[in-house]
């Protein structure tokens, strides 16, 4: 649906809720007037109690006072009371990146045949520069120890820095190197010490930065919400709920709700009066599915307009979000070295490892029937070079009810495909091989369909391709 098209339904809406509401009597209070419309109640009753807590002090356990030279030193001292972490999270797509189940012979996820109008595919895990996301030590992927500091812990101190600078100081017997190592351990104990419940800035050190940089990929999520204030976002605001991350997005046994792929985020919307167990990832959970005062016009279209589309006009409302990259133009070098230039919003408009950007600030989304579900391209599907390739689209029709219009930011990309298969391209980006250090697209096609166990026929071009996320976050106030 057109932005214009469904705005103009927006408004006849509200034209309609205004006529309705003018023949109440004076002392009937409006949606717009009251603060008690049930969903507002509903939502207070929901939140009540969430304040953090915890029973333990990190600080006062013994086996947290000791020396530790590496991570996985850390992590031993964290399982040996917490014993069933490692089979919990070896489980998650966090440690895994890969969705449950294939599905006719692909593999959704990160490290499987998943690929995005990004950084185009993560090679399963061989391509190492996509590691600094993955909660595991040393970019290790699976086959290193979980870093539960990377989620759990309250402090920005840098852990392989700080082991590094141990490494080197080896052997040196110097008494002021030895004093430099005795401060570096105090502030690696102190540092893991403080371990606390994940915050938005934990979330965020990943999900804040998808797509390679801040706000590039998902056009609701960037750093200005790791402190946002209530105009930004009405929940996560520090000056209104203040909620973290986990508060909607909630967990069982390290398994947090929220969409995977082609996989809804829930199969259907529950109020926690229904089931107070249910997930509280939907607005639903908390505000129900008639939030407006009773009788109102607004209380009869929940189950056609989502909750986000008319409460998120716009996203990337204080930093803006990457809308385009074409892959065409990357490879370019000054005086035989990579550049870069940046645009007029702050953000790099080219860069020779990764070609051409646009961005944008305050974007109205464009809205789409959505089920829940996203269909996604593999490298392994079949794809029609003279059409725009839809690498991720939303599953819905307004003949399928109970889909609902919801917003959606579209990112467009151009970026490699395999002429003679015709499936999307998965070049190996970092590492010696990678087009980062060869600035040879077709060498590192060959060297990514080798990590992902593909065919290479040895010819690629250039194909459009859409890529369309959901937007649920930067709800604004209801003024």
């Amino acid at each position: 649906m057109k932005p214009r098209y469904f705005l103009k339904c927006c408004s006849a809406v509200i034209l309609a809720t205004a006529l309705f509401c003018s023949f109440q009597p004076a002392f009937a209070s409006t949606p717009a007037d009251s603060d008690e419309a049930p969903g507002r109640e509903l939502a207070k009753q929901a939140v009540k109690g969430t304040s953090r807590w915890t029973t333990t002090d990190h600080s006062h356990h013994e086996i947290l006072k000791q020396n530790f030279t590496t991570g996985e030193e850390i992590t031993k001292a964290c399982i040996s009371c917490h014993s069933s972490v490692t089979e919990q999270f070896h489980k998650t797509i966090h440690w895994t990146w890969l969705a449950e189940g294939d599905k006719d012979g692909k593999t959704y996820g990160k490290a499987g045949d998943s690929v995005n109008t990004f950084c185009l595919s993560g090679n399963k895990m061989e391509d190492k520069g996509c590691l600094k996301c993955h909660p595991g030590w040393n970019k290790k992927g699976v086959d290193g120890e979980i870093n539960c500091l990377q989620c759990h812990s309250s402090s920005d101190f840098n852990f392989i820095e700080a082991f590094g600078d141990i490494k080197s100081f080896e052997g040196d017997d110097d008494p002021d190197t030895k004093e430099m190592i005795t401060d570096i351990q105090m502030e690696i104990k102190d540092a893991v010490a403080k371990v606390d419940f994940p915050g938005r800035a934990n979330c965020g050190h990943c999900h804040f930065n998808g797509g390679g940089g801040d706000g590039v990929k998902h056009g609701d999520l960037d750093t200005s919400m790791t402190n946002p204030n209530k105009k930004l976002d009405v929940h996560m605001g520090t000056d209104g709920q203040n909620f973290s991350c986990t508060r909607c997005h909630t967990t069982v046994d390290h398994n947090i709700a929220g969409r995977i792929y082609t996989n809804p985020a829930v199969s259907k919307r529950e109020s926690l009066i229904d089931d107070d167990m249910a997930p509280k990832i939907t607005c639903v959970s908390c505000h129900s599915d008639a939030p407006h005062a009773n009788d109102t016009k607004m209380n009869h279209h929940t189950d056609v307009v989502s909750c986000q589309a008319c409460h998120i006009p716009t996203y990337a409302r204080v930093l803006p979000t990457q809308m385009s990259w074409d892959w065409t133009t990357a490879g370019k070098l000054k005086d035989g070295k990579p550049y870069h230039d940046d645009g007029p919003l702050g953000r790099p408009i080219y860069k020779s490892i990764k070609g051409s950007f646009t961005w944008d600030k305050n974007v109205v989304p464009e809205y789409k029937w959505f089920n829940g579900s996203l269909k996604s391209t593999t490298v392994k599907d079949i794809i029609d070079p003279g059409q725009v390739v839809k690498v991720s689209c939303p599953v819905g029709a307004e003949s399928d009810l109970p889909h609902l219009i919801y917003p959606f930011k579209v990112h467009k990309g151009i970026q490699p495909y395999d002429k003679i298969n015709k499936t999307l391209a998965a070049p190996m980006l970092s590492g010696k091989n990678g087009f980062w250090t060869t600035f040879d697209m077709n060498d590192a096609i060959k060297h990514g369909h080798k990590a992902l166990g593909i065919p290479y026929s040895g010819e690629f071009d250039y194909v459009k391709t859409v890529y369309a996320f959901p937007i649920t976050h930067m709800v604004a106030p209801k003024e």
